[in-house]
């Protein structure tokens, strides 16, 4: 996958190209990773990217044709990519976008500042909008850098093991289950029993009812956006009769 973010600040994404993951996929060759400055293709000696707001206002607007130009040198590289702009009012990002990002192909990020975009560039040239959800940051750099993060870590090859993402938390509508490591001891805290068995369908059973029960005690929104199997409706039911028994 080639992805270009255009930004006024292309030096911000210099240290997340060169750590982690994101290093790993990018010297693999599975990203091919880009930057362009809009303000490059600002007019006149002080290369400005923003005005003020016709119909007056507080705050600034970026000028449509720094990005335009901006796009149009990112679409000589990377001709049938899609376009996406960080913004707000943007469909509200999540797993099921990120499995359908990594499929799409190459991406182009626009990354607004200020606030926000002059519409006209928005209709001409963004093919889609994405909020990583219902707050306010300075610029879609941030936003823009956890997408892609997101994306890459499901592009097969860039994750050290296969299964890795198919377990993640959302890949199946739940949380993840819970997680335990050495010492086998912590605190007079002792990892469960299951866990220590050897017995893989057991521990794969575990896993699947403390998703669940973590699902139900911390995200039980995320319920409502999923079908429910017959398995985990009879443990919901096993529970809410223990917990009637226990309230009395």
């Amino acid at each position: 996958m080639k992805v270009c973010v255009l930004t006024l600040f292309p030096e911000l994404f210099q240290p997340f190209w060169d750590h982690g993951i994101i290093r790993r996929a990018v010297q693999g060759g599975k990203i091919q990773p880009d930057t362009i400055n809009i303000r490059d293709h600002a007019e006149g000696r002080h290369r400005v990217t923003d005005d003020r707001p016709y119909g007056g206002g507080c705050g600034m607007v970026m000028k449509p044709e720094p990005l335009a130009g901006a796009l149009a040198e990112a679409k000589g590289r990377l001709p049938g990519a899609t376009t996406l702009l960080l913004s707000p009012q943007g469909r509200r990002f999540d797993q099921p976008l990120a499995e359908s990002l990594a499929r799409a192909g190459d991406l182009i990020f626009v990354c607004g500042r200020y606030e926000g975009v002059d519409e006209r560039f928005v209709d001409r040239f963004v093919d889609g909008e994405i909020s990583i959800g219902d707050f306010v940051l300075t610029g879609g750099e941030l936003a823009a850098m956890t997408i892609i993060d997101a994306v890459a870590r499901l592009i097969p090859g860039v994750l050290g093991n296969e299964d890795s993402a198919d377990n993640d938390t959302f890949s199946d509508g739940l949380v993840e289950h819970a997680h335990y490591t050495r010492p086998p001891s912590y605190d007079d805290e002792a990892v469960p029993d299951v866990l220590l068995s050897g017995n893989h369908a057991e521990i794969e059973r575990w896993r699947r009812e403390t998703a669940l029960m973590r699902t139900v005690l911390k995200r039980p929104d995320l319920l409502d956006r999923r079908d429910i199997s017959p398995e985990e409706r009879a443990l919901l039911k096993k529970w809410r009769k223990e917990l009637d028994r226990l309230i009395g």
